[in-house]
């Protein structure tokens, strides 16, 4: 008989769960990639450009707690299947909304959020039941290349696609018609794990007991790691997902403004169209690259493997999140302060920046795994996404497009537009410096959350998940020595 971790059929399932993931990102930023078409075509500022962001994210916030709730205690294969639908039917109906009736899209665009949030919610703790160890680690690292991938994806496919057939909608319309192809195949090849078959793996003691909602919520404030992990992954969505949502029109005014045209609009649509294709490549690539370098860094750190044998820690995730951060930072500042006076240097610079942002990426999910019972994960995440998107990259666009129309005041040129937008992103700078201490401040009581984690799961004799070793670290995370009990590594 099959194991019920890390065999064939579990793999299976999570390709089904990584393409699904894909698509979300792919249509996320698809309608990015041809922002300044929908722009022209519903005749709207800035503003409005970045309610679409917000709209689709509030959303996917309201919905989040709820399919969290649910996740914890019914079928989490049925919703994501229940949220496909109303996702899929959403995205092809956005794209038939006449342009007089600009608030019928965003209406359609904030459906789609519905989507997003029953799986995004519950999909980490179905892989987290299907594997274990290091091989779960693994795992997720490939699972958020979704992110990176699907976003740069989203870039090249919504402005080749509206590019080719001369219709910003067909660039949007293309991820809903492929999501039928893979909402057929999650029907057929993703199923619903037993909850705690990755602890149990490990010898966990896994009870069928379910708190109450409230008793959830107690016990997740209670975890430093998780609220000062979630406060910082918010701080750096904010600055990321701001960038990403924006950074394409910021090349569009600073190409127009040198080719000396009145009008952004005025871009050739070839020209539109090499400039989504490169940042979509861009993201893409510098997305792989973070995501890879920010896992395989950290299990390096966490194993003491290559050069890092005097410093192995369990620490190691929220540090080389926050590390990431701290690169990103300075590097965005220089394209803020001189991306004008090079556009090659701003396209070298960009893909710095996304790189070092896409450190955490899966780093997050598997730090929280060791810390959060199975019978509250669900709600966790979906708590992490409200916050994380209430507070970043839902708010990020808007509040960016608005202060941007503010500083321009009502002039339209291309530098106008440019030197707008520029401005109104300083404040990204400030919070990657907050993301960074906060991840920071998350890496001095990983260790302590951990050993109770293991404690109330009954795996205090068995090694820490994911450290490959028999042995654990004591309070100061760095020397290796047996956990004897809670008290000896919190003291």
């Amino acid at each position: 008989m099959e194991s019920n971790v890390n065999g064939r059929r579990q793999y299976i399932a999570v390709t089904i769960l990584f393409l699904v993931n894909l698509l979300n990102y792919v249509d996320r930023y698809t309608v990015a990639g041809v922002l300044i078409s929908v722009q022209d075509y519903y005749n709207i500022g800035g503003t409005m450009a970045g309610l679409i962001q917000t709209v689709f994210l509030i959303s996917f916030m309201l919905f989040s707690p709820i399919c969290g709730y649910l996740g914890d205690r019914f079928n989490r294969k049925v919703i994501i299947l229940v949220g496909m639908i109303v996702w899929l039917a959403a995205v092809v109906a956005s794209t038939f909304v006449p342009a007089d009736k600009f608030w019928m899209f965003l209406l359609f665009r904030g459906l789609v959020g519905i989507g997003e949030a029953s799986y995004s919610t519950v999909a980490p703790s179905m892989i987290s039941d299907m594997f274990t160890d290091i091989i779960r680690s693994r795992v997720f690292m490939i699972f958020y290349f979704a992110i990176p991938v699907g976003s740069g994806l989203g870039f090249i496919v919504g402005a080749n696609v509206a590019s080719w057939t001369n219709s910003w909608q067909w660039g949007v319309r293309v991820s809903g018609i492929i999501g039928v192809i893979v909402f057929i195949l999650h029907i057929f090849f993703v199923y619903e794990p037993e909850r705690g078959d990755g602890e149990k793996a490990l010898g966990a003691q896994v009870t069928a007991k379910q708190s109450t909602y409230w008793e959830d919520l107690k016990a997740l404030v209670s975890i430093p790691t998780y609220i000062s992990c979630m406060w910082g992954y918010t701080a750096l969505v904010f600055a990321s997902g701001t960038l990403i949502w924006w950074e394409p029109a910021i090349i569009e005014h600073l190409t127009a403004w040198k080719h000396n045209l009145t009008q952004t609009d005025d871009l050739s649509k070839s020209e539109k169209q090499k400039i989504g294709f490169f940042f979509g490549l861009i993201t893409l690539a510098s997305g792989l690259i973070g995501v890879t370098i920010g896992s395989l860094l950290s299990t390096a750190i966490r194993q003491g493997s290559w050069c890092f044998k005097r410093i192995k820690t369990e620490r190691a995730p929220p540090l080389v999140s926050g590390g990431g951060a701290l690169i990103a930072a300075p590097l965005l500042l220089i394209v803020l302060l001189f991306g004008d006076k090079s556009m090659a240097l701003l396209w070298i610079l960009m893909f710095m920046i996304i790189t070092a942002l896409c450190f955490n990426w899966g780093l997050n999910i598997d730090m929280l795994m060791t810390v959060i019972v199975p019978c509250r994960r669900n709600t966790a995440f979906s708590y992490m996404m409200l916050i994380s998107h209430l507070f970043g990259d839902a708010s990020g666009p808007y509040l960016i497009g608005m202060v941007s129309d503010m500083i321009r005041n009502g002039n339209d040129d291309p530098e106008s537009q440019y030197y707008s937008l520029i401005k109104a992103c300083f404040v990204a700078v400030g919070l990657l410096l907050v993301s960074a201490a906060l991840y920071f401040i998350c890496s001095l009581v990983l260790i302590r959350d951990q050993a109770k984690f293991r404690e109330e799961m009954g795996m205090t004799d068995t090694p820490l998940a994911n450290s490959g070793s028999t042995e654990s670290l004591d309070k100061t995370g760095f020397e290796k020595v047996p956990i004897k009990s809670v008290k000896e590594a919190t003291v």
